[in-house]
């Protein structure tokens, strides 16, 4: 991996007119990606992630801001960023009746390749992604996991520096989003190809992604590694239970003394999350031992990408996506709708 940037945005904004109000579904965009990473974009439905992708592939225009893609501006060269970057969205981009070697080979020829470039090509991801078995099916015949990876493989029919992922995973079986990954992981290693995706599986970002970028309500709210986000955001819960409530309201003052994180107190319990919760557990337990308090039981918990979001907005993911469905929602599906027929990337 090199320092060199892939991706540069500044200030990308896109405000959709729905029913004669503006909708701004995303704000202020502004970011450097760095070739070679593995960027998970997280959010809630609506966040506006899938707007952003479709910005920084050329598939719809934004209202204001500028961006750089694989060195090419969105607005003033969008052939030279298209020639540069694959794009899955979130719906099979195969054509149904096609079989899966033919489609590739389409792919090749759309995007100017030789007839003996594509085979060539065709053939390499076909082994890499693990196609061979059906690569003279239908892309109707294909399960939803082997349609995926079609997908994929079409996005790197012409070997471009920068994959986008749109919710790759989504719908797949638990065993299939495994393969998945594995093939997304294996050909990072082989080509070093950036890849930047959007994910509602937050283990996903958390277990694969070097940099996680948060966004809510359109804006960036949070940006950098999963466990600095955890440590400085969320931090390790800790609990400890006591034979009885007066004695958890006499351990309270002696286990604030011990962190700057507020401490609650609920009944017979004491919680806190921290950073570094493994260090600080046992800490806790001796100075409370020492002072003629039994703990009953303690626990740590490690926390998650779930619970930095928490900490930001005040509401889980899960919570925000059920809840933000809406305008910005409409106008999004709206474009992406009109934009695919006059343009597709993969």
């Amino acid at each position: 991996m090199t320092d060199e940037h892939i991706i540069e945005t500044e200030g990308l904004t896109k405000v959709f007119t729905v029913k004669k109000a503006e909708v701004a579904a995303v704000t202020d965009l502004t970011f450097a990606a760095t070739r070679g990473e593995l960027v998970a974009f997280l959010g809630p439905n609506g966040a506006g992630k899938s707007t952003s992708l479709r910005m920084l592939t050329t598939l719809i225009p934004p209202t204001s801001g500028t961006a750089r893609v694989v060195g090419h501006d969105i607005r003033a060269d969008a052939a030279g960023v298209r020639a540069r970057i694959g794009y899955v969205g979130q719906l099979t981009s195969g054509s149904f009746a096609q079989r899966v070697r033919d489609e590739l080979l389409s792919q090749g020829a759309f995007y100017g390749m030789t007839r003996r470039d594509s085979i060539r090509r065709a053939d390499e991801l076909i082994e890499s992604l693990d196609l061979g078995g059906f690569a003279t099916r239908t892309v109707q015949q294909l399960s939803g996991g082997q349609k995926r990876r079609l997908d994929i493989a079409l996005g790197l029919m012409h070997a471009p520096p920068l994959l986008f992922l749109d919710e790759p995973s989504t719908g797949l079986d638990p065993q299939s989003r495994a393969n998945l990954w594995e093939h997304i992981l294996q050909l990072r290693r082989q080509h070093g190809t950036t890849v930047f995706l959007t994910t509602h599986y937050l283990e996903e970002a958390d277990r694969y992604a070097e940099r996680v970028m948060v966004m809510d309500r359109g804006r960036i709210i949070a940006d950098d590694q999963a466990d600095a986000l955890k440590a400085t955001l969320a931090g390790d819960v800790l609990t400890f239970g006591f034979a009885d409530a007066s004695q958890a309201s006499a351990a309270h003052p002696i286990v604030a003394k011990l962190t700057p994180r507020e401490v609650t107190r609920e009944g017979t319990s004491l919680s806190l999350a921290v950073p570094d919760g493994d260090h600080l557990l046992p800490v806790i337990v001796r100075e409370l031992d020492a002072a003629g308090i039994a703990v009953s039981r303690a626990t740590g918990v490690p926390p998650t990408l779930d619970d930095v979001f928490l900490a930001l907005t005040g509401r889980t993911l899960r919570e925000a996506g059920e809840g933000d469905t809406g305008a910005a929602d409409e106008a999004d599906t709206e474009s992406a709708v009109t934009n695919t027929q006059t343009g597709v990337l993969s």
